[in-house]
């Protein structure tokens, strides 16, 4: 721009010089002419060659080049794009004393420079007239100038509150996982110390005791087997009884429940104004020929080799799929089906969204929350938008 410009108001200089000029001057008055022209061009480029101090000293670089303009009207184009860079800063102690320098350098360029070329006649009020254009289109620069320097800073307090907002989501879904690794520790602990207990004491009574009979021996044997086995079991239960953090002295909640639970939890949930579809033609041993409009019971399906964390987890993310429905997307109907693909329990939730949705805010871990369950039970799960906009939730965990 700044080229452009300096190249069209120098154009202009040059016809006004040449056409004001009257016929008959003296060759000296010529050469004069040709002169001016020719400084007027050499500082023209002299003023385009500071504009790269513009960033580094923009006070510096709008004082030079609004000063070349007392004697060349090609670098108006360069203090123009010098003042605009210089007024992003949005500082009036340095934006006035330059606008006074543009005022000053035109009534210079007025008074001196243009009289000095035969023929041209000087006018007191054009001077002035001249100037005060030069401060009109000087504010426009500083407007130019404030308005950008206003505008890079909104994109950086945005940039900055989307940055820190990633980071807050960062932490809330970190302390989601570290809160969940807790209570799974918690629970490991309370299901585990007693049965561990048990096998140390009497592995310790056959280390020392050497008067047992050989009946005492195998029972004492047949009592370490068993807790060693019942806490492989209860380690596969590890999602189950949690204490609770803020009174630790209380009792251990029940059990959590499992599969075989989801029908009570549908009806609860259709009792409550959500139209659910459940689909589990696709587990073993399920009759596709059952009559509609009843709720299938899971006995009916061959669930063999799925382990009680399994169960427990599949429950956990189905309820938390119609918790999300009911909160995000009230009224829509929610399809769940469940399948076995291989060595996998396939569990699909799907449910229309709404344009407006008016359900109750949520914190948005609960999601995080069954994502570490399923991972921890040896699955995975993860959720999208599908085409037809239909939000889609999908697990599987290992079914052995």
């Amino acid at each position: 721009m700044a080229v452009g410009v300096g190249f069209v108001l120098w154009i202009f200089v040059s016809v006004d010089y040449l056409t004001t000029t009257p016929d008959g001057v003296p060759p000296t008055a010529d050469a004069a002419i040709g002169g001016l022209l020719v400084l007027d061009f050499v500082v023209g480029l002299l003023a385009l060659s500071l504009l790269p101090l513009r960033r580094r000293v923009p006070v510096l670089a709008a004082t030079l080049t609004g000063s070349l303009s007392a004697v060349s009207a090609s670098s108006i184009g360069a203090a123009a794009v010098a003042a605009v860079s210089m007024s992003t800063r949005r500082r009036w102690r340095d934006v006035i004393p330059v606008g006074a320098l543009w005022g000053g350098a035109t009534v210079v360029y007025e008074l001196l420079v243009r009289p000095s070329v035969p023929g041209v006649s000087f006018h007191a009020g054009q001077a002035w007239a001249a100037g005060g254009t030069a401060i009109a289109v000087y504010g426009i620069c500083v407007a130019t100038g404030f308005y950008i320097g206003a505008r890079r800073e909104l994109l950086v307090s945005l940039q900055e509150r989307a940055e820190n907002a990633e980071r807050e989501q960062a932490l809330r879904a970190e302390s989601a996982r570290e809160a969940e690794r807790t209570r799974i520790a918690r629970e490991m602990h309370d299901v585990l110390a007693h049965r561990i207990s048990l096998v140390a004491l009497h592995a310790g009574a056959l280390t020392y005791r050497t008067d047992l009979t050989q009946q005492e021996t195998a029972q004492a044997a047949g009592i370490i087997q068993d807790n060693a086995h019942l806490a492989l079991i209860e380690l596969r239960q590890v999602l189950g009884v949690l204490r609770d953090v803020q009174h630790p002295d209380a009792e251990a909640e029940p059990p959590q429940p499992s599969l075989a639970e989801v029908p009570v939890l549908l009806a609860t949930a259709e009792d409550a104004g959500t139209a659910v579809v459940f689909d589990v033609a696709a587990l073993p041993g399920w009759d596709p020929s059952r009559p509609d409009g009843l709720l299938p019971r899971l006995g009916e399906a061959d669930m063999s080799g799925l382990s009680e964390t399994v169960s427990r987890t599949a429950y956990r993310i189905i309820q938390e799929a119609l918790t999300n429905a009911r909160k995000h997307a009230p009224g829509e109907q929610v399809r769940i089906r469940l399948g076995r693909g291989g060595q996998r329990l396939q569990i699909e939730v799907s449910n229309a969204v709404p344009e407006t949705i008016a359900g109750t805010p949520g914190a948005g871990l609960g999601l995080t929350g069954l994502q570490e369950r399923a991972e921890l039970a040896g699955g995975a799960l993860d959720h999208a938008h599908a085409p037809d906009g239909a939000f889609v939730l999908r697990a599987w965990l290992p079914w052995s």
